[in-house]
């Protein structure tokens, strides 16, 4: 030991003088250099040199990288530290870091005291394992196909034909989750617009779509994909205000073991693998989605086209049928404002108003509206000095009056409770149908009191009052008391309203006010605020006249008759018995009771009877008890669903209704609230395609929304429970137009009705009626097979609109769309819809 010291001693020393000769040498022929260099009188570039030690500096910061990835929890919190600018390009390649870092800051970041800044998920990806070249390692495949066994299954208990997504593929256009919610904010529509569009051309940028498989839980997260993991919360970081979701531990917050979708954050930092390929698509994938587009449009000899129709924007075809309606023998009944569905239905695009824009949001919408997306005045000339609808600029304004209530809704409405308290709006009285309701200023008003109101009118000379009353955000469709039955069971809504509706109650036998029956729950209120209550005229003594006779006939008890001092109007209260023992007692059965055969409850295209249904007695039968008060009713099975019964998914019916409740709580709560990218605010129609006991509206119920639900004519009837519930629907064919002005819904919801609609209709029809009742930035939600989600995914498309996500899983998927706001460029004219001259 001690012979090799001094050796090594001795060995240096001799080398000792001729090191310094080197030093000294070289130290002169650098100071020539120098000195030439300067005293050179032009500049020349010095060339670029490769370092040979270059791939050792990269090989060595990869290692050690690596080794600081053994524990990860010491550094999650160290990014934070490093300025903004060390953490904006992390997602790219080390090599490409390497190009453009100077050798100065490589040095630097090598050094040991700056190891720990370093976290695990910055770790260098090999080139073929960059996230944003639509690829996964094999590890990240292995590891989350062993989540996958891990995975509990949110729908253990679904019903058949139901679906959980809690551990399912998904697929995007961005690679990813695409959740950017795009138009959802007032201030920059604009701005967002321009996105959606260049979203489409980058949505095809990778030659092959991007699969992940959903993380259920973060400590399986951990555990199971480090790597993984590396990537998720390296692109979290990246969205600055999404940092607050993460915790210190590197867990990413808002899990649960029961997710069917991602969360927001991690919804988010998926969509940002499109941005790392760069500010513009490529041409070769801009051509590829072209002969796509175009192949598309060949195999199915289909290209959109727009609606030519005397009705123009506001275009609905079952009740602009113009040659239908020109042909009836008479219009005294008002056949002419019935629906008169076209045998084959359009599949063309109903236009947009010229100068279209967001709506504005619940509930200033209640108040204000923009002109130019209902750009109709005429309502406002005849009806503006009774505080209906007034122009303001580039506004309509509702100051919340009507015919009837011209100093305000709210007055009204709680006048009608002081005179008849046993109304007790939103706890006794829950569903509301407001007969001939203007621009639904009641409805719209009741809202504060926790009250739904179905509220309706025809299309007729009121120009677009309906329209009106949807843009405001209040419910409403288009239709009129004529020759047929209104689309509602029997016994269901708990209060029936009419302020001057101008319906002919009394004639023909009281056809008309025997429908309202029909559809009153036994004990239920009818109002009627109209002139003959309060004026002396003529025309008004007779009409009251015939009224007294007719609802004293019809066994109808009067409950009050007052007059608003303040509004200047008579209000009259009336009570449907609840018990046979007036109708025994009538000297004459008039108006009749109806045969034992005749349905309530049957009301598609049934022409209308001048009868009166009996009142259920057994306690067992719906209409024999009043509901629970509101919001009891809304959890709580009918108490004449008995388990005896069988459900629509096949268990005790009780038990199905319970079932169908938890299910679409945990999906709305786990995935459409949070899972999705929608920004609920701007969330204000909602329409359930396809409803069976109303869960989904149900699940919504702590938002600022309401829900039609529709109860498609081939289901089972299941319309009662809804509103049994508190809530309230519509029956519906959708091989026909529903009966609404275009542009009327938010945000569509379908589950399993596309796959059974398309054997009986044609699927491009159904879509383009989609289309029409949508608002441009509207959302589609869609749950059925695989199949029918792909043919739905393509039809879609051609229409240009985004689609934000989809799902599958054993042959069962998810879609979430968006509208756009395009529209084709050529024209088809609808022959049946054009006005002759």
């Amino acid at each position: 030991m001690a012979l090799g010291k001094y050796t090594r001693i001795d060995n240096r020393r001799q080398t000792t003088n001729y090191c310094s000769t080197v030093t000294i040498v070289v130290f002169v022929g650098l100071c020539l250099v120098g000195l030439w260099m300067m005293t050179s009188s032009s500049v020349v570039p010095s060339p670029k040199v490769d370092v040979p030690g270059q791939d050792k500096k990269n090989d060595v910061k990869e290692q050690v990288i690596e080794s600081s990835g053994t524990n990860p929890e010491q550094f999650e919190d160290s990014r934070g530290d490093l300025p903004r600018d060390a953490t904006k390009g992390d997602t790219n390649s080390n090599v490409s870091q390497g190009e453009n870092k100077p050798n100065a800051q490589e040095n630097q970041e090598l050094k040991p005291e700056n190891y720990p800044e370093v976290k695990p998920e910055e770790k260098p990806e090999k080139p073929e394992e960059k996230p944003d070249e639509g690829s996964n390692s094999d590890n990240q495949n292995d590891k989350t196909q062993s989540q996958e066994g891990k995975t509990e299954d949110l729908d253990s208990k679904k019903p058949e034909g139901e679906l959980g997504l809690e551990n399912v593929e998904v697929k995007s256009d961005n690679g990813g989750i695409n959740v950017a919610e795009q138009g959802d904010s007032d201030e920059d529509s604009a701005e967002n617009q321009s996105d959606s569009g260049d979203s489409e051309k980058k949505s095809t940028s990778d030659e092959t779509e991007k699969k992940f498989e959903t993380i259920e839980t973060d400590s399986q997260s951990n555990q199971n994909g480090k790597a993984e993991n590396g990537q998720i919360e390296e692109k979290v970081d990246q969205n600055d205000k999404k940092k607050s979701e993460k915790s210190t531990d590197g867990q990413v917050n808002n899990k649960t073991p029961s997710e069917v979708f991602p969360p927001g954050a991690h919804s988010e930092l998926l969509n940002e693998t499109t941005a790392q390929t760069g500010s513009w698509s490529t041409q070769a994938a801009e051509s590829k989605n072209e002969k796509e587009a175009q192949l598309y449009n060949q195999i199915n000899g289909y290209n959109w086209k727009l609606c030519n129709a005397t009705a123009g924007p506001d275009y609905i075809p079952c009740l602009d049928n113009l040659q239908a309606i020109k042909s009836l023998r008479t219009t005294k009944h008002y056949e002419h404002r019935e629906r008169h569905c076209p045998q084959e239905p359009p599949t063309c695009l109903v236009p947009l108003p010229e100068g279209y824009r967001r709506p504005i949001k619940w509930p200033k919408s209640r108040e204000k509206i923009w002109y130019y997306n209902v750009p109709h005045t005429k309502l406002a000339q005849i009806k503006g000095h009774q505080n209906w609808v007034k122009v303001t600029g580039e506004y309509l304004t509702f100051p919340g009056g009507g015919t009837q209530f011209k100093r305000g809704a709210l007055h009204y409405i709680d006048f009608i409770n002081e005179a008849v308290p046993e109304i007790a709006w939103g706890k006794r009285s829950r569903v509301i149908l407001d007969v001939g309701c203007g621009v639904a200023s009641f409805g719209g008003f009741l809202f504060d009191r926790n009250v739904l109101t179905m509220s309706f009118a025809p299309k007729d000379e009121h120009e677009a009052q309906v329209q009106f009353a949807l843009e405001r955000g209040i419910p409403g469709i288009s239709a009129v008391m004529g020759t047929k039955r209104l689309p509602f069971p029997g016994t269901v809504f708990d209060v029936v309203h009419c302020a001057r509706c101008r319906v002919p109650w009394h004639i023909e036998g009281g056809k008309l006010l025997l429908e309202l029956n029909r559809v009153l729950r036994p004990g239920g209120f009818f109002v009627w605020s109209a002139t003959p209550v309060y004026l002396k005229l003529a025309e008004d003594v007779e009409i009251w006249k015939a009224m007294t006779e007719l609802t004293k006939a019809m066994c109808w008890e009067v409950v009050s008759i007052t007059k608003d001092k303040v509004n200047k109007v008579g209000i009259a209260t009336y009570r449907k018995p609840v018990s046979n023992d007036c109708y025994e007692k009538r000297s004459e059965q008039q108006p009749p009771i109806c045969e034992a055969s005749d349905d309530p409850n049957a009301a598609w295209n049934v022409p209308l009877q001048v009868c009166m249904h009996k009142i259920p007695l057994d306690s067992q039968k719906r209409g024999s008890q009043w509901p629970e008060q509101w919001p009891i009713r809304l959890e709580k099975a009918p108490y004449w669903m008995l388990s005896s019964q069988v459900g629509v998914y096949g268990k005790p019916a009780p038990e199905d209704f319970a079932a169908d409740y938890e299910h679409w709580k945990r999906v709305v709560s786990k995935s459409y609230l949070n899972g999705m990218g929608i920004n609920w605010s701007t969330v204000r129609n909602v329409m359930d395609m396809r409803s069976v006991y109303g869960g989904f509206a149900a699940a919504l119920k702590d938002l600022d929304v309401w829900v039609m639900n529709v109860i498609t004519v081939d289901s089972p009837d299941t319309l009662p429970i809804i509103y049994e519930r508190g809530f309230f629907g519509i029956y519906h064919d959708w091989c026909e137009s529903f009966s609404t002005y275009p542009r009327s819904y938010d945000l569509l919801h379908a589950d399993h009705l596309f796959s059974k609609v398309k054997k009986r209709c044609n699927l491009v029809a159904v879509v383009a009626e989609v289309d029409r009742i949508l608002r441009p930035e509207g959302k589609l939600i869609v749950r059925d097979n695989v199949e029918t989600i792909n043919e739905l995914e393509n039809l879609v498309r051609s229409m240009q609109w985004e689609i934000r996500l989809t799902y599958s899983k054993d042959k069962e998927g998810l879609l979430c769309v968006q509208k756009s706001m395009w529209r084709p460029k050529e024209w088809e004219t609808i022959t049946y819809a054009i006005a002759k001259t």
